[in-house]
């Protein structure tokens, strides 16, 4: 049966447990129940990628139709985030996140057997629909079922290396499964995934809610998710077309419109969706710009790096592939040591300090020529950036979500898992597009990567600024029981 906490989230599981405590076995379970769903939605951003070419074929898709394998997908995931944690909140998120697993299985079993673009693209809508419900309640729900300390900072170590690690070996698989299977095969993997997590989930994690039941505020989210639907629409559009076209320029100033309308009414609101005193916070405002950044401009380098690769050197999707599989290896290992240099120098110096490391390893990047030895730049340079990114990736949400309480978590993981997919959406069409326009392909990457460097750098010095001074001691790593 599982474990009810309804009245209060602070008869989870894990809040007695004292610093240094190691994770129970229920807890590891509980813990792989919510980052293999986060695994899944991770995969689900990538697996596909390199199967476009294919798969448009196989369904008649035009060249210019095939982003709305993508789009489809990150309309709704980015679009619903904020709304869907804060009904989680109110209304229960383990049972949110159930029907969004079951919706983002059924949707990857359309997506698998689809007949023909709509029927495609419609299982794809739905996935990002079932993903917009599943990342912000199961982040809510790591949040609030392991304590803010040592548990937590392990829990959220172990969920942020497999969401790079799930981008990562999405590339991979995708190539691999496409070239041995079909296409198909990526969308049921998805499913796969799926049916392993579902039957787990209900007797394992907590429900928990806040106490009372206001109002939700509806004005706040169709403003919210308008405006995010019309930007995210916007962005992934422009990544194709340039933000020449009326439908990008009408969608853009819309989505800012909307979510100006937002800020509005939630100042006035008697129960804001959001509330503005906590986007006041200097941890959640500056952390969720670090957030921003570090996704923004890591998915613009792997887009970059991907043109490079198979463009300019002339290497298979394949090996394309493998050289982003060391990079998730790598990622891999900055995620077990990341929790341990947290608990050393602190959430807020770690974050700085990731940022400055990957802007630091992208310019190293701008020494990229087309003789065959730059590959090995490429993969060490790309690595190395990315555990960077991953630390940031993990401090990041520990700043934001810290001091926050259980009763608005789910509001707090909402925006960093906001801040996550309109990161993600927004770097290629803000950068990516200098390398596909350029008619030297070379120097439109040395372009993109330069400015992704100083990007990245400008905000590490921004975020220090804005954070201040740290002046709680960090907690030393033997006293969190991490070495």
């Amino acid at each position: 049966m599982a474990i009810d906490t309804t009245e209060t989230t602070s008869a989870s599981p894990t809040a007695h447990f004292p610093l240094g405590t190691r994770l129970s076995t229920r807890d590891k379970l509980v813990l792989f129940v919510l980052c293999a769903a986060q695994f899944m939605v991770a995969l689900d951003f990538s697996v596909l990628n390199v199967a476009l070419p294919v798969l448009g074929k196989d369904l008649g898709m035009s060249q210019s139709a095939l982003q709305w394998a993508v789009t489809a997908f990150a309309l709704p995931s980015g679009g619903f985030l904020l709304l869907f944690g804060r009904i989680g909140d109110l209304y229960g998120r383990r049972r949110l996140f159930l029907t969004g697993l079951a919706l983002f299985g059924t949707a990857s079993l359309l997506a698998t057997f689809a007949w023909d673009p709509a029927s495609f693209l419609t299982g794809r809508a739905l996935q990002g629909l079932g993903a917009a419900a599943i990342v912000p309640t199961g982040m809510s729900l790591l949040t609030t079922t392991f304590p803010e300390g040592p548990a937590r900072d392990r829990a959220l170590g172990i969920s942020g290396t497999l969401l790079s690690l799930g981008f990562t070996v999405g590339m991979v698989a995708g190539g691999v499964l496409t070239d041995v299977l079909s296409w198909r095969s990526t969308m049921g993997l998805l499913s796969v995934f799926a049916l392993i997590v579902l039957p787990l989930a209900p007797g394992l994690l907590p429900e928990s809610r806040t106490p009372d039941r206001p109002r939700l505020d509806v004005p706040g989210a169709v403003t919210v998710t308008g405006g995010l639907l019309a930007l995210i629409y916007a962005l992934s559009t422009a990544a194709e077309r340039g933000f020449g076209g009326a439908d990008v320029i009408v969608t853009l100033a819309a989505g800012v419109f909307l979510l100006a309308a937002f800020v509005y009414v939630e100042s006035r609101a008697h129960a804001p969706l959001v509330s503005l005193p906590m986007l006041r916070r200097r941890t959640v405002a500056w952390g969720n710009l670090g957030g921003l950044v570090t996704f923004s401009m890591m998915s613009t380098v792997v887009f970059a790096l991907t043109l490079y690769l198979q463009e300019t050197l002339g290497l298979s999707a394949f090996e394309t592939g493998l050289v982003f599989g060391v990079q998730g290896v790598m990622s891999a290992v900055a995620g077990v040591y990341a929790p341990k240099v947290i608990g050393r120098f602190g959430a807020r110096r770690t974050l700085v300090g990731s940022l400055a490391g990957q802007g630091l390893f992208v310019a190293g990047l701008v020494l990229l020529n087309a003789h065959a030895w730059s590959v090995w730049l490429a993969t060490a340079a790309v690595s190395l950036a990315s555990m960077c990114h991953l630390g940031a990736i993990i401090s990041y949400g520990l700043t934001v979500t810290s001091g926050v309480p259980d009763e608005e978590q789910g509001l707090a993981t909402g925006l960093v898992t906001s801040t996550q997919q309109v990161g993600i959406t927004i770097g290629i069409p803000l950068l990516g597009v200098l390398a596909t326009t350029s008619s030297d392909l070379l120097a439109g990457v040395h372009t993109v990567l330069a400015l992704d460097a100083v990007i990245v750098l400008a905000a590490a010095v921004l975020v220090a600024t804005g954070l201040g001074r740290d002046r709680s001691r960090p907690v030393e790593a033997e006293a969190l029981g991490l070495r």
